[in-house]
Formats: structure tokens, C-alpha cells, sequence
């Protein structure tokens, strides 16, 4: 040991591999402001059992809802039919998104491949529930480790309960899957690496994210900046590779837009320019942008993460989603805000850690009160998320009516082509050619399966010949409002 130095034995030993940044830190006072806590023993055991805990809950909640036939959108549908194209080697094909339309030219998300082998195993949309679920838990270990570390074992326990709680992780697990379920645990383990100094392992889980989807390129660059930012007094080196990462992101980004997508879509462009502009621009609507902006910081992090650096990692995903014209971008529902979730716990554990050692008093009994408070503030919460679902007993059980619509179901034949919306699409996308309700042509599909318990399609047999000109349907079955309607052998339509 250096002549003079202090003993740091204990935090060697807890942070095996680590030569720069935070470690570096705790042995000697920072040259400007207050030194750092020593960074503390991590617990061996709590965040894999919350871990296990969350998804075992995660996986009952989406399994459940997709058992009771509630699904919520035709997202599950897309993206079981580009994990089976995937896992029978074969282009990632959504016919959802219209007939023979590649999945690479709506969203750049090669990383679902990832799920192929499991899906082969299982051809199943409830393999894509699980897998999400267990991603989604995943992340939740590098929360609790590395805010263990800053805080000590009850603080971080806490933080990880508040993340595995939050509403944004909530609502994404209610929201059927998404590819977004592959960055949060990435972000999770960067951030964990930044904490914890190293610097390498914090930009190679970042750059992953431009395989996940075309806008997280922008979210590694805003990784590598918080790389630069806690290494420049310690590594330039680290620097100088998190400055060439940051660029790499934001040039991914832009390739991906207006190259990679556009060569795969069908009509030369990315779709999704158009919810770009159009609206009343980024200063609208703070009546919803506004409620959306709290709830992301007050009940996560009750705004002591506007402290940390590693807020810089939200900002692109918030700047997107509030300077977009679609309004579904702008409020708490479904995915949108996962990917926010473990940036803001990870930021409240280094805010929490540096407001230890001010000078002001209520900011230090402040700080160290507010992981338990974000873990009660999660918990209150709970009642008005979708986890509560877990507490009602109708949750477990299937209706009569939901089993005679999959026997329903059950009398379109492997293989064939079938036109459905929202309600029958997960029951059939692992075993048939499944087109969005009025988007099939040029196809003309053997069967038409429609939720029509509104009744809003009206005459079923009427509006089938709406939809295809020409051709002959007729009813084959009516169950719990749903209809199933076969066409006439004679009427066969092309099927490309």
C-alpha cells in the first residue's frame, strides 16, 4: 500500500476489476466539492431473489391476461410472426403490416431474433411474454447491486423495489411485448458500470442498443456522454472512447432513418417521419406533457435524480416523445416510459450518494430518507397499476365464453390465411398467415375471424364483401361475440 494512503482493503475486495473512476474516487477527497461515501459490501443474495420475485409476477400478470384473451393491440401478433419467420430461417416478414411487409423496414429491431431459439422450442406468444418478463427482472439486478453499493443494502434493496414496482415497468408488462424489453436491462448494466468506474463494460452494454430499436442509438450516444462526464478527471482515455461511441450512436441513428429502414420499406422512407411534425410542435399540449414529466421524476426519484448526470440518459427518449405531433407519445400509457425506469433509479442512487455529504442538512436527511420513500411511493401505487390485477380471483379464471372462442378458433386449419383483429390475432399468429382486419389485399384469406361483440362491423357477411370485392363468405361460427366466416371454395383469391 502507498505510503499515506488510507486503508481500503474492504473496497478492493467488493469491486474486483475496477481501476479508475468510482473506486478511485473513494480513496481520496474529490479536488472539487465534498468527497464521495465509501462505496459499500453488495448484498450476495437480494437482487437475484427480487429478481426471481418480479418475474414471477411479471410473467403471471401478461400470461394471465393473454390466458383471458385480453390482449391489448396488435403488437404481440407482429412480433410473434417476426420471431417465428426468424426461428424458421426466414426474412421477418409481419403480415399484420400488410401482405409480405418486412418487419426491418417499420422498426430496426434485429435484436428480437435473439428469441428465435426459445421460440422454436415453444411456438408460442406466451414464449415472447415470458422472455420479456424475465428481461424486464433482469434488469432489476443491476439497480440493487449497484445501488447497494453507493448506499448500502436496505437503501439499494429499496431502490430495486421502487424500479421493479414502477409504473413504467408496469404498464409495459401489462402492454403485451415490445422490443424495448432488450434496452432495459442493457441501460440497467451500463449505468451499474458507470457507478461502479468501469468504463469499458458501461459502453459495451450500450452499444447493443442501436440493434434494439432505430431511436437508441441516440440513447447509447446519451450513455457515452455520461461516461465522458464521470471519467474525465481520472481516465482521458475512457474519454476519448466514450466521444467515439457517442458519435457512433448518433450516425447509427441517422443510417438506420435514412438508409437501412427505407431499403426494406416498401414505399422507400421511414413511416414514422410523419409523427414527427404536423402537431402544434413541442411547446403544446403541457397539459399532458407537464403530468407526464412529474410522473417520471417525482414518484421515481422525488426530482433529487435532476443531480446526477446519469439523468442525461432519459433525455432522448423524452426529447423524441415530446416533440413528436402523436399525442399517444406524451402521456404515462403503455411502453413508452420503460426504458426510463432504470436510468432514474440508477440516477437517484448516485444523486442520493452525493447529497449524503453536503453541507446542508435537510438535503442529507432528505437524501437519505427518499429510497425508502420511493419504495412506499411504489407500493401505494401498486393498487392503481396493473400488478393489482394479481390480487382479484377473476384474474385466474378463464370465462366459458373465452374457451368457446378458441374452440372457435380451433376450426381454421394450420396454415391457412385468416384477416382478424386485435381479438383472435395471438390465438393464431403461431400456426397461421394472419392480415389485419381490411389490409389483406391483394390476398384474398380462406377466413375472416372478427371480435364483433359491439357489433361494429355490422352484417359480418356484408362487410367481408366490403373488404374483398367479389368474393363469397359465409358465417361458419359465432362464439362470445366473436364471428368466423369461410370462403366459398370457388372464390379462392390469389395468395401470394
Amino acid at each position: 500500500m502507498t505510503q499515506g494512503a488510507p486503508p481500503v482493503t474492504g473496497v478492493l475486495l467488493s469491486l474486483p476489476e475496477t481501476t479508475t473512476g468510482e473506486a478511485t474516487a473513494s480513496k481520496s477527497p474529490r479536488k472539487n466539492g465534498p468527497p464521495r461515501p465509501r462505496i459499500r459490501s453488495r448484498p450476495a443474495a437480494d437482487p437475484y431473489l427480487l429478481a426471481a420475485a418480479l418475474f414471477a409476477a411479471y410473467t403471471a400478470l401478461s400470461v394471465l391476461r393473454y390466458r383471458r384473451m385480453e390482449t391489448l393491440s396488435w403488437d404481440l401478433g407482429i412480433f410473434e410472426q417476426v420471431v417465428r419467420a426468424y426461428a424458421h430461417f426466414q426474412a421477418p416478414v409481419a403480415d399484420l403490416k400488410g401482405p409480405g411487409a418486412n418487419i426491418l423496414g417499420d422498426h430496426f429491431s434485429p435484436v428480437t431474433a435473439l428469441l428465435a431459439p426459445a421460440y422454436r422450442l415453444f411456438p408460442t406468444p406466451v414464449t415472447l411474454l415470458v422472455a420479456q418478463s424475465a428481461l424486464f427482472a433482469l434488469a432489476a439486478i443491476p439497480v440493487v447491486r449497484g445501488s447497494a453499493r453507493l448506499l448500502g443494502r436496505g437503501p439499494g434493496l429499496a431502490i430495486g423495489v421502487a424500479f421493479g414496482l414502477s409504473w413504467g415497468i408496469q404498464r409495459a408488462v401489462d402492454f403485451d411485448f415490445h422490443e424495448i424489453c432488450f434496452a432495459v436491462p442493457l441501460i440497467a448494466f451500463s449505468l451499474e458500470a458507470v457507478l461502479r468506474g468501469r468504463w469499458r463494460a458501461a459502453l459495451l452494454y450500450a452499444l447493443p442498443l442501436v440493434l434494439v430499436k432505430e431511436d437508441l442509438g441516440l440513447t447509447a450516444s446519451a450513455l457515452a456522454v455520461v461516461v465522458a462526464v464521470r471519467a474525465r478527471r481520472t481516465s482521458p482515455r475512457a474519454v476519448r472512447w466514450a466521444l467515439v461511441v457517442a458519435a457512433f450512436g448518433a450516425v447509427a441513428v441517422l443510417v438506420t432513418l435514412t438508409l437501412v429502414i427505407p431499403a426494406f420499406n416498401s414505399t422507400d422512407s421511414y413511416d414514422y417521419w410523419s409523427k414527427m411534425h404536423g402537431g402544434a410542435g413541442p411547446f403544446a399540449a403541457w397539459d399532458v406533457k407537464l403530468p407526464t414529466l412529474l410522473w417520471t421524476l417525482l414518484p421515481t426519484t422525488g426530482l433529487l435524480a435532476l443531480r446526477s448526470p446519469l439523468l442525461l440518459a432519459a433525455l432522448p427518449t423524452l426529447g423524441w416523445r415530446f416533440v413528436s405531433s402523436e399525442d399517444h407519445y406524451w402521456s404515462t400509457d403503455w411502453h413508452y416510459s420503460a426504458v426510463l425506469m432504470p436510468v432514474l433509479a440508477l440516477a437517484l442512487a448516485d444523486a442520493v450518494a452525493t447529497a449524503r455529504t453536503s453541507p446542508r442538512p435537510w438535503l442529507r436527511t432528505y437524501a437519505r430518507n427518499l429510497p425508502a420513500c420511493t419504495a412506499a411511493a411504489a407500493l401505494a401505487l401498486t393498487p392503481s397499476l396493473p400488478l393489482a390485477a394479481l390480487t382479484a380471483s377473476a384474474t385466474y379464471r378463464k370465462s366459458p365464453q373465452v374457451s368457446a372462442v378458441e374452440r372457435l378458433l380451433e376450426r381454421i386449419p394450420d396454415g391457412a390465411t385468416v384477416e382478424a383483429d386485435i381479438g383472435p390475432i395471438a390465438r393464431l399468429t403461431s400456426r397461421c398467415r394472419v392480415f389485419w382486419v381490411g389490409a389483406a389485399r391483394p390476398v384474398v384469406p380462406h377466413y375472416i375471424a372478427i371480435d364483433n361483440s359491439d357489433s361494429w362491423a355490422g352484417n359480418p357477411v356484408q362487410y367481408a364483401t366490403t373488404l374483398h370485392p367479389g368474393a363469397e363468405y359465409s358465417i361458419t361460427g359465432v362464439a362470445g361475440g366473436y364471428v368466423l366466416l369461410k370462403l366459398q371454395p370457388r372464390q379462392s383469391g390469389p395468395q401470394p
